[in-house]
């Protein structure tokens, strides 16, 4: 059986753990808090790089969630979560990397304002807005009048950016300009395997306070 290491929060986690539920794949779960855990040997002798998520597959070991995704779609192909028509499969690519590379980069200085972590000048963050409606406007066009990214069904861009913009209205940014993105969103919150893995807001605050803690001491 398969083991996933993972945290509750981390929308890395969350993307490959809606993945395995969507595909209905078992596993066995091993939850790390972060606290630490992520440090020891036995772990880093898993994963050298210390963080989550990691699946273990037998003896073979995949780090890094869209690799991890990859491999999930390539060896359980059914319910196919990624799209054969080429231009379909190039927007739900574009939608992956473009939430990793452009998305998640332009809302930590707001996540870090929330935390109470650095110092951001209001310019800096007017940046990061404008950088994350860049996003969003991308999003919209290339979702049109479609129900999921490239597809009638979900599909990996769509877990991929979802776990993220889901987000964004806790960061002050609203999705009010982007109707068809507030009907995405919703359509992802309506199925079984996003409500599984909806983090609790205790859970959230927990974690946000330990990652607060923990940026704190490697300043020090």
């Amino acid at each position: 059986m398969l083991k996933f290491y993972n945290h509750a929060i981390s929308w890395n986690t969350r993307r490959v753990w809606i993945t395995l539920l969507e595909k209905e794949i078992e596993f066995e779960e091993i939850r790390f808090k972060l606290d630490g855990e992520q440090m020891q040997p036995d772990f880093l002798a898993i994963n050298p790089f210390h963080h989550v998520p990691v699946l273990v597959d037998d003896d073979f070991k995949v780090v890094e969630s869209l690799a991890i995704l990859d491999y999930l779609e390539a060896k359980y192909p059914e319910p196919a979560l990624l799209p054969r028509e080429p231009q379909n499969l190039a927007v739900v690519r574009m939608v992956e990397m473009i939430t990793v590379n452009e998305l998640v980069p332009g809302i930590m200085p707001l996540i870090q304002q929330v935390m109470g972590i650095g110092e951001h000048s209001e310019e800096r963050l007017e940046q990061s807005r404008q950088k994350i409606a860049t996003v969003l406007a991308f999003f919209e066009s290339h979702l049109g009048d479609n129900p999921y990214f490239g597809s009638n069904s979900v599909s990996l861009g769509d877990i991929v950016a979802g776990t993220v913009v889901t987000r964004l209205p806790s960061l002050g940014i609203t999705l009010e300009e982007y109707p068809q993105l507030q009907g995405w969103c919703h359509r992802l919150s309506q199925r079984s395997a996003w409500q599984k893995t909806e983090p609790s807001p205790e859970a959230i605050k927990a974690f946000l306070s330990t990652m607060k803690k923990s940026m704190k001491m490697q300043k020090q």
